[in-house]
């Protein structure tokens, strides 16, 4: 019997004009003309995410919703390169707090991130690597003002492939020594749809000790014909020994045959079930993250369809066993 907990990213289908990821270019910054005056319509831009991303952390405890991914828009132009003076914390303190204090009263909540491609652990360049870096910082200040323990939030996948799988590993490996230890806990790894593998992303998070995120469909997108993912779930939930959060994977469905990476609306049930029957009982619990273009309402769906199945015992509205 496994505890499974359902999530979804970052936007809300049902609560109404509450994007947490409102933005402001750089070139509309600067056609502002006034420096300190545009730095100022940031910061009312950023106190707008925030304060719709505690709108929708409350529909979430309204509906038992205990696992959502922050956006990692909220403060739009906070790592830009242009801007190295802007203190974005400071002024947004008020929102930090009130988000802090929800969080607090709602321990059961977990919360992360899942940074943009364009953060590459990876990489040969070293600019790229400093950016990466700045980046990663820039979510640690986010998750401190939040009152949020910051190990094992952030999920990233592992970089390019730069036509050599193994030499980008090591690269990786080399790059690692070169992170602050305070950001290297900060880090999940997870298998991709187009470059990285299961097998391959294990062979870091072994190596470095990287709690792996796996994520289902990337799997049967992106796979060798020898590569069972059952064969290796015992050694992705050993990654997970020492971290303090339960092991989270991601689920969704395939737009379609033809267009098999993309993300469709909804999530499949017996896919989410093919998955569930394999691993039940191997961890006491797993969080769900659905990546769906339908959002909240794709996992009121999957929550609704997975009570036709006679294993699934509903503990609340996003929340089961699986016997």
């Amino acid at each position: 019997m496994t505890l499974v907990r359902l999530g979804y990213v970052a936007m809300s289908t049902h609560v109404k004009n509450c994007s947490p990821s409102q933005t402001m270019t750089f070139s509309q910054f600067c056609r502002i003309g006034d420096r300190e005056a545009a730095i100022r319509k940031l910061e009312r831009i950023a106190a707008s995410n925030l304060e719709n991303c505690l709108r929708l952390l409350r529909h979430n405890a309204a509906h038992d919703i205990s696992f959502f991914r922050l956006t990692s828009k909220m403060i739009p132009l906070a790592n830009h390169p242009e801007l190295p003076e802007w203190d974005f914390v400071s002024p947004l303190a008020e929102q930090l707090n009130n988000i802090q204090v929800f969080l607090k009263d709602h321990p059961y909540m977990r919360v992360d991130f899942h940074p943009d491609h364009f953060v590459l652990l990876n990489t040969s360049n070293s600019e790229t690597l400093k950016t990466s870096v700045k980046t990663l910082k820039m979510h640690k200040a986010l998750l401190k003002g939040m009152g949020i323990d910051s190990e094992n939030r952030c999920v990233l996948h592992v970089g390019g492939g730069y036509n050599d799988h193994e030499k980008a590993l090591e690269q990786f490996i080399h790059n690692w020594g070169l992170i602050p230890a305070s950001i290297q806990k900060m880090v999940m790894l997870e298998n991709d749809d187009t470059t990285f593998s299961l097998v391959e992303t294990l062979y870091l998070c072994e190596k470095l000790g990287i709690p792996l995120v796996f994520d289902y469909h990337h799997h049967l997108a992106h796979h060798s014909k020898s590569e069972n993912w059952a064969d290796s779930w015992d050694r992705v939930i050993r990654t997970w020994q020492h971290a303090k959060l339960p092991i989270k994977m991601h689920i969704s469905s395939p737009r379609s045959e033809r267009d098999y990476r993309a993300h469709a609306d909804y999530v499949s049930a017996q896919m989410m079930m093919d998955f569930l029957e394999q691993i039940k009982g191997s961890v006491k619990q797993i969080d769900c993250m659905i990546e769906a273009k339908q959002k909240d309402d794709a996992l009121f769906k999957l929550a609704a369809d997975l009570k036709g199945f006679s294993n699934v015992e509903m503990t609340d509205g996003a929340s089961f066993y699986i016997h």
